[in-house]
């Protein structure tokens, strides 16, 4: 055999070792799961997450899956615990210990003082007769039946599953406290989402001196002046009670020479776009860029909810501030 087909071959390998432990557990969660979910959702401090070693390294992964879907948390290292980070617990946490074998020497230290404070302990481990299903009050049972490592030894389908069951945690806690977009977005203010939710159009409107204001009596080559000073590439047309009565864009100005030749004569009464598309400047950036692409445009006027012009925004400014 080929090495190039013999790493293919092993690396199916894992990979299906690992989704047939993920059916199994899929199938064997029960009602210890549930009181589980019902037991996070119930906490009124904070959901600790512990483990040592790989089991560590999935824990911190839970503990931050948690904490950004609106389960607070944190992660100790058990070892760390055992050194004074046990003080960061409180009675009215709830703790989520981690080990395969259950027989942590860290974990099985720190759960008893633990446990005399009256914190509820989660266990996710493969041993239902360890000392630390013994310890906890649930215990999610990760068992199984066998590691993709070809010796065995190497923890690969076990971190697989215990990951598992952390996100379906995280998961199940999500849907039960109505957890939406927006919220996550709260959590991940960074991110695109976040910049999607969280950014609403009068945070990247051009507003005040910015914008190109001129009336409808203004001559075209008065108010092109307007629109270079500007860069807009249009201006806006307004009524005495600064409301948007239309607007007359670089591409208007195009169309309007090759109909007219002399445009000198006009007056932007004569010329704009009336009824020009406008938007609320509350509403979320994302739905103004969702607009103006529906539309074909690369301007919304933005007005407040009597009507009055406050704003405007350009395609560039969502793109800028990465709304897009």
């Amino acid at each position: 055999m080929k090495l190039s087909q013999q790493y293919l071959q092993t690396g199916r390998q894992t990979i299906t070792i690992e989704a047939e432990a993920l059916l199994l557990l899929a199938n064997r969660l029960d009602e210890a799961f549930t009181q589980a979910v019902q037991t996070l959702l119930d906490c009124k401090g904070r959901v600790v997450v512990t483990g040592i070693g790989k089991s560590g390294h999935i824990g911190r992964k839970i503990a931050a899956t948690l904490a950004s879907t609106g389960s607070p948390a944190f992660f100790v290292h058990s070892a760390e615990a055992v050194h004074g980070d046990l003080g960061m617990i409180t009675g009215e946490d709830v703790v989520i210990a981690i080990s395969y074998s259950g027989q942590s020497n860290e974990l099985s230290t720190i759960l008893p003082v633990i446990r005399r404070l009256g914190t509820k302990i989660i266990c996710i481990c493969g041993n239902k007769d360890s000392d630390l299903a013994k310890l906890s009050d649930i215990f999610l049972n990760a068992h199984i039946e066998k590691e993709a490592c070809p010796l065995g030894l190497a923890p690969t389908a076990s971190t697989t599953v215990t990951l598992a069951l952390g996100d379906a945690l995280a998961v199940a806690c999500l849907e039960a406290r109505h957890f939406g977009a927006s919220d996550f977005a709260r959590s991940h203010p960074g991110g695109a989402l976040g910049r999607r939710l969280l950014t609403h159009v009068y945070d990247v409107m051009r507003q005040g001196d910015t914008l190109p204001i001129v009336s409808p009596d203004t001559p075209l080559t008065q108010a092109l002046e307007v629109m270079s000073k500007k860069h807009m590439g249009m201006v806006i047309i307004i009524n005495p009670d600064n409301e948007p009565m239309g607007i007359f864009t670089d591409g208007d100005l195009r169309r309007l020479i090759q109909k007219k030749g002399d445009i000198r004569p006009y007056t932007l009464g004569e010329v704009m776009s009336k009824s020009p598309k406008t938007i609320l400047d509350t509403t979320l950036a994302i739905e103004a860029a969702s607009i103006m692409e529906s539309e074909k445009i690369s301007h919304i006027l933005v007005i407040n909810t009597k009507g009055k012009l406050v704003g405007a925004v350009h395609m560039h400014d969502l793109m800028v501030k990465k709304v897009i």
